[in-house]
């Protein structure tokens, strides 16, 4: 049977709970491999494994434990290896790199800022800030709406504009945040959000930074946020520089699906 992994902490990290159940059905129990000054928290892997909720929650439930503990490097859902062994070599193969990131990352939580326009207050801006494209609408309301040609430049020129914005937009929030993170990693875009950002926040100042996002709201209402934290920091766990040499974490314990994303 494999194994699954769930995260690194130090090998004097304090103990969990000998009861604490990981993924799987009936949940499978959790325990500790211990390889030098590093140890990895794992559970056996089931045969077949699908990014269920129930599994999704175990994941993180497991983390949610370990971290009031200690600090914890997360591995992605779904990251298994072949066996035990394949753990502790990894752990010994990479120890350098996972020192380094427990350090980096403790007293540390994730914090995840998506965004998107409010499109009638965006599109208020727009017209506001741009004389072309007011001088063409109101060109078109006047000749009843304009020719389909007239109508097709209309929308290409807002549409230009509002991808402009939202790049605009995206930068503003990253810049007026990085300075309360002590790192910031762009997730992946996906459809509806101009910027996906993960900022890595020292425990004592989050209360501090969740102020600055709530004041970024106030000064731009045309921009919609979700804030989702505090979270383990998985975009933290490996420097871009680690993932081009050796390849990611998760990737060396076998990662087969992305991490949760409340």
């Amino acid at each position: 049977m494999s194994t699954y992994v769930y995260g690194i902490i130090r090998a004097k990290h304090s103990p969990l709970r000998e009861d604490l159940a990981g993924i799987g059905e009936p949940p499978r129990p959790v325990r500790v491999l211990r390889q030098g000054e590093l140890a990895a928290i794992v559970s056996d892997a089931p045969d077949q494994l699908r990014p269920k909720r129930r599994d999704l929650l175990a994941h993180q439930r497991v983390l949610d434990e370990a971290g009031a503990g200690g600090v914890v490097l997360p591995i992605r859902f779904a990251s298994a290896s072949p066996d035990d062994d394949t753990v502790t070599e990894v752990l010994a193969e990479r120890a350098e790199h996972f020192r380094e990131r427990l350090r980096a990352l403790d007293g540390t939580a994730e914090y995840n800022i998506k965004a998107n326009h409010d499109e009638e207050a965006v599109l208020r801006l727009i017209m506001a800030d741009h004389d072309d494209i007011r001088s063409v609408a109101e060109a078109n309301r006047e000749a009843g709406g304009g020719t389909r040609e007239e109508k097709i430049r209309l929308g290409e020129m807002i549409a230009t504009a509002v991808q402009a914005r939202e790049a605009a937009d995206a930068e503003l929030l990253h810049q007026a945040l990085e300075p309360l993170a002590e790192e910031v990693s762009a997730g992946p875009q996906s459809s509806g959000w101009l910027a996906n950002l993960s900022f890595l926040v020292e425990r004592g100042s989050a209360e501090r930074f969740l102020a600055a996002v709530d004041e970024f709201r106030r000064e731009h209402p045309h921009l919609e946020l979700r804030v989702n934290g505090p979270l383990s920091p998985y975009s933290f766990v490996d420097t871009p520089s680690s993932q081009q040499a050796e390849g990611g974490t998760a990737e060396a314990f076998g990662a087969a699906a992305a991490q949760p994303d409340g």
